[in-house]
Order: C-alpha cells, then structure tokens, then sequence
C-alpha cells in the first residue's frame, strides 16, 4: 500500500508521516448535507473517465469480498452489496468518455457536502511516487541499501484487540515471549541488518533514500536495465520525527518554505548536518518489488494518478468517489476541481476535512506534491439506494 506507510510530503515532512498514528484530540463528526450536481463547482468542466478507471479498480477489489462485508466509516457507506449494481454498471461504461463517464455518476450517485461538525474546509496536500537511481548489486556508485520486511519484524494492529484502539500499531520483535523495540533508523544504517541478506536494492543517493521512506512507494531505474517498482512492506514500529518542523524551529526555513523540494535542497547544501537531520528521524521503512500496475493504495488497488485520494478512513469510506474543490498545488496550476476516489489512508491524514492526492510518478508529479497545502472541501458521492437511507434523506 502506498500509504499504507508514510505519504505526505508537504504536511508530513512538517508535522507527521503518512504511517505514523500520533496522540490526536477527539474527533470531529462528519456531516453530509444532501446537494445536487448542479451545486458542485466546476462539475460539468472536469473529465471523470480516469476516475470511473480507479472507480472500477476498486470495484473489482469488492467482488473478491464477502457482500456483508461493512466498509466501515460508521456505516455510511454501508456494505459490499450495495454496491453491487453501481459496480456492475461502471464495467459497462465505454474508457475514455468523458460524458459517459459524466452520465453514469451523475445518474446513479447522489452527493453530498462533507463538513466537520458544519466547518466545510480542510487541509488537502499531495504525494507521488518518486525515482531512484539503483542497482541489485553493491557497488561504489550504489552504496544505499533498500532493504526487505525482515522475518523477525512483528506488526500488531491494536485495534484486534480493543475497541478503543482502532488505527492504532505497533512493531517490534519477540524475544524470550515479549515484543521488544526494533532497531531505529540509525542503529539500522550503522549496520545492525548486516549479514541478513536483507537487501532488495541499492541506490546512489541517501536523501532519495529517505524520501522513498517518506512516500513509502517508489520506482528504481535499474543500472542492468530497466525499471523496478517497490512498495511498502513494514515499519520498523519508532515514531516518526518531523525533520521539516525541525527546520523550521532552527531558524533554516519558514512555514511557508517548507516543501519537498526546499528540504531536499537545504540537505543537499549542508551535506553533513543533512545526514544528522535524517538520522533524527528513527522511523524505517522496509519495502519490497511489486510487479504489475502500481502502485497500490489501502485497498490492493493501483492508485489512478490525479484520480486518487488518501482520506481518513474512520469518516470517508474507501472506494467512495469524491468531489474534490482546492486552491492550486502549486503557482503555475489551476484551482483543484475534479472527480476522485478515496483509495489510500495515511496517518498524517486526520479529520472528516483532509485528503492527500496522488499525482503519479517522476519530476513533474513531484512539482506538485512537494509543495501541497491547499485549503479545500469536498462532496461525497454515495450510490442512490444508499443515500436515501442516509439521515435526513
């Protein structure tokens, strides 16, 4: 899952990563208000097609699912089998067009706008899968290992335990019948996975190494050829240390500075205090190679570029389209205005009103991640025999 670990760029390298829970105060409620189509800005503008892809993709995940299954969210979203019909439907629909597209949302979904307990805007960012330079081979270009979930790691979902512990996990290893902490990042990287035979691949660069940790899921150009997807396979269960928010408490950036591209560049200037930063941070992320599209959100599913949403899974149900209004990614974009689908979660991702976008692969994808923070709000869209059972309806 590309989440599933640690998005965020923008307000994960500030305040937490994507994988990471942290103490958050209570909740607020989600509260969907009926609305129409016509009352959706920019609706009729937008090119749903490749949002009915990243629609059907999910679709095709729930067909392997129980039609009892609950997708969670407090029930908003009801069961596998209500939406059967709209699933059903969606496989029909001609790829690539956008009014046909347009025609099936609009006449087997009703939206709704979303608020937190009636404020309607929120913090929406984004996130990419980045590029490495790699090999599978050690060498004195690639010296940076990549390294695979090792079979001692132990991962526990606390929320199979306690109720009140939903979301909640935890990492480590067992010895002598007790979880203890795994190693942290730096004790890792001064060598305490040698000899393991652990390493997936190695790349040329540490600080594309650590971003890869961030974003949790990336693509490696293979010096042999070729071009390598790895995903996330594990964590090393040590909180997750903000090295944006540590900058910006030194003095060396701004809030307003803060961006991937602007940490990267202040690392890449201060080579040796760049190195003491990232190892701050005793979070690690394992991964491993993916073969096949990708890469996958929280539902197995590959993530749509600019058509896939990480959201708050306790409020927005995942697989459920969205109706996205924000400011602009960055100063050369226009205002966000389009069709998505909630399909990835991440633990910087908290409240009814937030959302993280995926932009897909590469430089460019990255240009609008990195500097992310724009204020938003959204509608939710729910199948139309499911609305009407919604309160109010």
């Amino acid at each position: 899952m590309l989440r599933a670990l640690v998005s965020l760029v923008a307000a994960g390298l500030i305040l937490t990563a994507c994988g990471e829970k942290q103490p958050t105060a209570e909740p607020d409620r989600l509260i969907l208000e009926r609305v129409g189509f016509a009352d959706l800005p920019g609706w009729s503008d937008d090119d749903p097609s490749a949002a009915l892809v990243a629609f059907a993709r999910t679709c095709a995940r729930w067909a392997a699912l129980p039609q009892d299954r609950s997708l969670g969210a407090g029930g908003i979203a009801g069961t596998v089998g209500d939406w059967h019909s709209v699933c059903t439907e969606a496989e029909a629909v001609p790829r690539g067009n956008a009014e046909a597209a347009r025609r099936f949302f609009e006449t087997r979904f009703q939206p709704f706008a979303a608020t937190a307990d009636g404020e309607e805007a929120g913090l929406f960012t984004g996130y990419y899968e980045p590029e490495l330079h790699g090999s599978r081979t050690k060498s004195d270009e690639f010296r940076v290992p990549l390294y695979r979930r090792p079979p001692d790691l132990v991962m526990v979902d606390l929320g199979l335990f306690r109720e009140n512990l939903k979301g909640e996990r935890i990492a480590g290893r067992v010895v002598e019948g007790s979880l203890r902490p795994y190693e942290s990042r730096g004790e890792i990287e001064d060598g305490a996975l040698d000899g393991r035979d652990l390493e997936l691949f190695w790349v040329d660069d540490a600080i594309d190494a650590f971003f890869l940790h961030i974003q949790g899921s990336g693509r490696v150009k293979l010096a042999e050829g070729g071009v390598a997807r790895v995903g996330y396979a594990g964590q090393n269960g040590h909180p997750y240390f903000a090295i944006g928010r540590d900058l910006i408490e030194r003095g060396e950036l701004s809030r307003e500075e803060v961006s991937l591209q602007s940490i990267r560049a202040w690392m890449k200037a201060h080579p040796e205090e760049g190195a003491a930063l990232m190892r701050k941070n005793p979070s690690y992320v394992f991964f491993q190679e993916i073969d096949g599209e990708g890469p996958n959100g929280a539902p197995g599913v590959a993530l749509e570029p600019g058509r896939s949403l990480a959201v708050d899974r306790r409020f927005v149900p995942l697989g459920t389209p969205v109706w996205l209004l924000a400011d602009p990614p960055n100063e050369q974009s226009p205002p966000i205005r389009r069709l998505l689908i909630a399909q990835d979660t991440g633990g910087a991702i908290k409240g009814p009103v937030r959302g993280d976008v995926f932009w897909g692969a590469g430089d460019e994808a990255a240009e609008l991640a990195g500097p992310m923070k724009s204020q938003g709000r959204y509608y939710l869209l729910l199948p139309r025999g499911l609305a009407a059972r919604q309160p109010g309806a």
